[in-house]
């Protein structure tokens, strides 16, 4: 970890002529008003994006931003400055304008622990993505995912296809000593295509990403996601319109878990539970699922889109059980939130850029297997959806309440897919939904890399995954 380390030093402290010593002196004048926490958080960030249209490529972007937050805590309060000039001068200011939270004290000093962290194996490498491809290789690649999608079927008639890249180095430093750094690579792809038959227009989409570089879309990749983006637009287009009520729902593995992560996750995360607003609020320990039902979130995962070295306030990406067996057994926690709990931090405190304040946020959000064959659970059902794919949808956090269209969707009768359906929407109660699930197949997997998750106004990439589920009883809205 110790070249993280040196990196963010050369590129957020020493060309502004900063040291550590600057940095330890910050926070000693921030902790003279007795707050209970303080911490410097400096990010640098280039990202580029590109997008092709019609064999054109219709935009480039290239951005970098930079700066440095600067926060104290003092009980429930917080305060928050930040400058997107990062020198001494502007620390200095950034500081002062936190103090006013706590009350005057004595001179503090604050040793930085640059030592002794405890080495990890790197989840993902350190390298800039966006120098891993030349510009005119970053078109080719999106020519040929254009070129995939119209030779899958001649129905084919627009295709648009989009690469972005980001390259993250921040630095945090922080009042008990911690001072940590990350390298965050991310790249994504997205396709989206549009096919016609007699008239009729139906979309099809896919796509993921890594944290990694370019090198990661092979052609076999990229062949996958036009495969999958044509089948859902040519499934669409042979699809019947949605019957309406309650009835039994399988929803299938990997991204459908994306009903996992807003109706239930975000209702798991330390400040909604600290103040009592979450359905799950005050229910530790208490059985909220049926028995089959194990959910984590996990920052460990190799080069997951989610994961997480280190959180933006320093504390190790880690693997936190949520729910085990049915039984609520952990909440997702930041720095503040886990103290004012009396719980430990859970490495989940994130935040948008240096501009924002951390928030308690999910990484790798997913439901353990199960024991069933995803055949079998399907065979189960006498009338109701086969769910293999989410557009979007909303929830109310504090209720759980949420609407979810369906992308792709199949009507089941006596355990067999019939034909696919449209405009079927799935509409529930996230804790509700979890005792009504009575199957949990043995397919795990997660989503291909596309996530993003909004709160409180900030965008972070996140993870969703789950096996192949059945839930009884649960309101289809439909068409007909």
């Amino acid at each position: 970890m110790g070249a993280e380390l040196e990196l963010a030093k050369t590129m957020l402290l020493s060309p502004f002529g900063l040291s550590e010593a600057d940095l330890s002196r910050t926070l000693g004048t921030m902790m003279t008003h007795h707050v209970d926490y303080a911490d410097l958080y400096f990010q640098a960030t280039r990202s580029e994006g590109w997008s092709l249209e019609e064999g054109v490529v219709k935009s480039g972007a290239f951005h970098i931003e930079q700066g440095v937050g600067v926060r104290a805590i003092s009980g429930e309060r917080t305060a928050f400055a930040y400058s997107d000039d990062i020198h001494r001068e502007a620390l200095h200011q950034a500081a002062l304008a936190t103090r006013a939270i706590g009350r005057s004290g004595q001179q503090a000093t604050v040793p930085l622990l640059t030592a002794g962290m405890r080495q990890r194996d790197l989840l993902y490498p350190g390298f800039d993505p966006l120098l891993s491809l030349s510009d005119d290789a970053k078109v080719r690649l999106l020519e040929r995912l254009e070129a995939l999608a119209r030779a899958m079927d001649p129905r084919v008639v627009q295709v648009m296809a989009s690469l972005a890249g980001e390259h993250e180095v921040m630095l945090v430093v922080a009042s008990d000593g911690r001072m940590r750094a990350d390298v965050r690579p991310l790249v994504r792809v997205s396709l989206q295509v549009v096919a016609e038959q007699g008239g009729v227009r139906e979309q099809g989409s896919a796509g993921g990403g890594v944290r990694g570089d370019y090198g990661y879309f092979s052609d076999d990749i990229l062949r996958d996601y036009a495969h999958q983006a044509v089948h859902q637009a040519l499934t669409n287009l042979e699809a019947r319109p949605a019957p309406a009520g309650t009835m039994a729902v399988v929803l299938g593995a990997g991204w459908p878990g994306i009903l996992l992560h807003e109706a239930i996750g975000h209702g798991l995360e330390g400040d909604f539970n600290r103040k009592g607003t979450s359905a799950f609020a005050g229910r530790m320990g208490q059985k909220v699922a049926s028995a089959d039902v194990t959910v984590v979130d996990d920052g460990t995962l190799s080069g997951r889109r989610g994961s997480l070295q280190w959180d933006d306030e320093g504390h190790p990406g880690q693997c936190t059980t949520l729910i085990e067996n049915g039984v609520l057994c952990g909440y997702l926690q930041d720095q503040m939130n886990a103290r004012l709990m009396n719980m430990a931090p859970t490495g989940n405190g994130r935040r948008e850029s240096f501009a924002h304040l951390p928030l308690p946020r999910m990484t790798n959000t997913y439901m353990r297997n199960g024991t069933m064959d995803p055949e079998e659970i399907v065979a189960s059902i006498d009338r109701g959806i086969l769910a293999l794919n989410f557009a979007g949808g909303q929830v109310d956090i504090t209720s759980g309440k949420f609407v979810f269209s369906m992308a792709e969707a199949w009507w089941v009768e006596n355990g067999k897919r019939q034909y696919p359906v449209k405009g079927a929407t799935l509409i529930g109660n996230g804790p509700d939904v979890l005792t009504r699930v009575s199957m949990v197949g043995n397919d795990l997997s997660l989503d291909p890399g596309v996530g993003t998750c909004g709160k409180e106004g900030q965008s972070v990439p996140v993870g969703v995954g789950q096996p192949t589920l059945r839930i009884d009883g649960i309101t289809v809205g439909g068409t007909v």
